[in-house]
């Protein structure tokens, strides 16, 4: 069994942890017996966003989550991630269990949380491709990764004392807004189709939708399966963008991360995913199914694919504004501007075209 992107390797340079110091914190905590036991950490290499380590000490493997070095806060607010998953797990047994929080720059620079780790199975593009799966496994992937979703938008978020994680009042609004002045400041080329992106979305944003907890990045790789035969999603991960608002705009981040063997091939590389292997819906017919198990009318699909194209843009974009500042070594961001470009490129696209597949 793997667990949460498996590939736990060596810290990268600029990114290691102060071990005494996080020794401590973990013995104040009660999650050691011994502050001199020995913490053995390695880092996991998915992901573009939060920083995520591996902890061994003391017979037990603990996950420690942290912002990456120069990120704005928003989308990596740790409080905000510990605060959903220390009462989440109480409803949503989907959830990992938050363990501890601080934000004490003096453990390790940063402020952070520790979570159970969670052992189970997630499917990357390089685990699909080496468990060899087909086309008879993904209908049953997808509808049980369908189904989480789902569930997660039905959960009843103030009987567990999350109403106040966000105001999903004028949500749609307020995301279109916020998204766009992230774009600006971390911009580091003109990119016409980004500008009439934007533009396009301030007037034709949804003026009415239903409001649900939800997720923000939910994908196949953010969830852990808990054996092969993939009827059972034992655990959600990554919720550092978790909120309040209109389910369908989690919706619309999904299918942007939906790639299709059907896509340009740049857009395959930008955003690898097993969705591509034969097997998968496509993005209409996720569209399809969300709605027959939810029972929700989808209305403004190009809008709301439109957005989650995006928002993809501009984390791409400001992970790219890192690593050009020199706050980030990790080589896979040197050309994430080329990426967000083209995500702007297929987002207009959508709009002229008004679809979400057949783009370029």
């Amino acid at each position: 069994m793997q667990n949460r992107k498996s590939m736990a390797q060596q810290v990268r340079k600029g990114e290691e942890l102060d071990l005494p110091q996080l020794a401590r914190f973990l013995e104040q905590q009660g999650l050691v017996k011994d502050v001199g036991s020995n913490i053995d950490v390695s880092q996991f290499s998915n992901g573009y966003s939060n920083l995520t380590y591996l902890l061994k000490v003391e017979d037990q493997e603990l996950v420690l989550r942290r912002p990456p070095a120069g990120a704005v806060k928003r989308g990596h607010d740790m409080s905000r991630e510990y605060k959903v998953l220390s009462r989440l797990y109480k409803t949503f047994a989907k959830s990992p269990k938050a363990l501890a929080y601080t934000d004490d720059p003096a453990v390790i620079g940063a402020s952070f949380y520790i979570m159970e780790r969670i052992e189970g199975i997630i499917l990357s593009p390089k685990e699909a491709k080496k468990r060899n799966l087909g086309a008879k496994e993904f209908p049953v992937i997808a509808n049980s990764w369908l189904d989480t979703f789902v569930e997660l938008h039905e959960v009843d978020y103030a009987s567990v004392g999350l109403q106040d994680l966000g105001r999903p009042e004028g949500y749609v609004h307020r995301q279109v807004a916020n998204w766009g002045k992230q774009y600006l400041k971390a911009a580091t080329m003109e990119v016409p189709e980004a500008h009439q992106v934007m533009k396009w979305m301030i007037e034709n944003q949804p003026k009415q939708y239903e409001y649900s907890l939800i997720h923000n990045d939910f994908k196949y790789d953010n969830i852990v399966f808990a054996d092969e035969t993939w009827k059972e999603v034992k655990s959600v991960l990554d919720w550092e963008m978790c909120t309040l608002g209109d389910p369908l705009m989690d919706l619309g981040t999904s299918i942007a991360y939906w790639t299709m063997a059907s896509d340009d091939a740049r857009m395959q590389m930008g955003l690898p995913s097993p969705t591509v292997m034969a097997g998968n819906p496509g993005r209409e017919e996720i569209v399809e199914l969300y709605a027959e198990k939810s029972g929700r009318q989808i209305n403004h699909l190009v809008f709301y694919y439109v957005f989650g194209l995006f928002k993809l843009a501009v984390i791409a974009q400001q992970i790219f504004y890192r690593y050009k500042k020199g706050l980030t070594t990790d080589k896979r961001f040197a050309h994430l501007d080329l990426a967000a470009q083209l995500l702007c490129q297929i987002a207009k696209q959508a709009i002229e075209k008004q679809r979400i597949e057949r783009l370029l």
